[in-house]
């Protein structure tokens, strides 16, 4: 039984799920937008989020923890470098959820999570 169980497994195990989530992570920090289903966009959402939160400080610490939820230090740099500054002065929501028409062979349904533009 999954009685006071939080969070979605979206029907995979704990390290598939998690590498899977950081792999959107990686690709959203990199590209600044991810087509993928609505039960990933709204997992990984706030994930993001924490993660640009992280990036309006530029500290040593701040960047460890990013490296440990991005594969890839470009991903890293980008975050401290770009994301970061350009959300300085907003305080969160950072992204946008949009829903688009679902997916052909299997008819899920499908989003893009994409940055706000800055204020």
């Amino acid at each position: 039984m999954r009685h006071q169980k939080k969070g979605k497994t979206l029907g995979r195990k704990k390290a598939p799920r998690e590498a899977m989530l950081r792999n959107l992570a990686t690709s959203f920090v990199i590209y600044e937008k991810v087509k993928t289903t609505k039960a990933k966009a709204k997992i990984l959402k706030p994930l993001v989020e924490k993660l640009i939160t992280l990036a309006k400080e530029d500290s040593l610490h701040h960047r460890r923890q990013a490296l440990k939820e991005l594969y890839i230090e470009n991903a890293v740099k980008k975050l401290f470098e770009v994301l970061g500054p350009r959300f300085k002065n907003r305080n969160g929501g950072y992204t946008r959820l949009v829903k688009i028409a679902p997916r052909k062979n299997d008819g899920a349904e499908m989003a893009i999570l994409e940055l706000v533009d800055k204020e």
